[in-house]
């Protein structure tokens, strides 16, 4: 298999490839050409129908981190059709409640009220998650994770850029 200007994984793409060489062959052992279109959680991540595969793609990626890196256990995958994206719920160990896990393209953005609307969605157990992890995905796959909480307040916008801007100034003169 051959790809020119990086792999699947630095541009988001996962398109099907051909291509021939030892993993192309399917023999027992070998790694299949794109085994993750063949992966049975990102088949299942796909049938949400959200319609964004980046985020689909990332959400799978955020899924097998926790699985895999961090050892969260009861994970599994809901789709919000109001917000066309595919979120994950999970507990870290037994004994943690359940936690609403937001995957996100690093491209993608997320409006406060979008925030707030993942809050209030009833998790497996009919109740509102107490808090939200926003996991965002880089293009080289790297993630951050992020918390946000109930009550969560949108700043005030400053009431002028004058007042900022003399602000600065001010700043400036005690600095000389």
């Amino acid at each position: 298999m051959e790809r020119v200007g990086g792999s699947a994984e630095e541009s988001g793409d996962v398109a099907e490839t051909e291509g021939s060489g030892a993993g192309a062959s399917g023999t027992e052992g070998d790694i299949p050409g794109n085994w993750i279109l063949q992966h049975h959680k990102y088949r299942e991540l796909m049938a949400l129908d959200v319609g964004d595969t980046a985020q689909v793609y990332a959400a799978f990626l955020v899924y097998l981190d926790l699985l895999e890196e961090r050892r969260w256990q009861e994970v599994t995958s809901r789709g919000s059709a109001e917000l066309q994206l595919v979120y994950l719920e999970g507990r870290e160990s037994e004994s943690q409640p359940r936690q609403l896990i937001v995957p996100l393209p690093g491209q993608r953005s997320l409006s406060h009220q979008g925030v707030r609307s993942l809050l209030s969605q009833p998790g497996s157990d009919g109740a509102p998650s107490p808090s939200l992890l926003l996991a965002a995905v880089a293009p080289d796959s790297t993630l951050a994770y992020y918390r946000f909480s109930r009550g969560f307040v949108v700043p005030e916008p400053p009431d002028s850029i004058q007042a900022l801007e003399c602000g600065r100034e001010r700043r400036k003169r005690r600095r000389l």
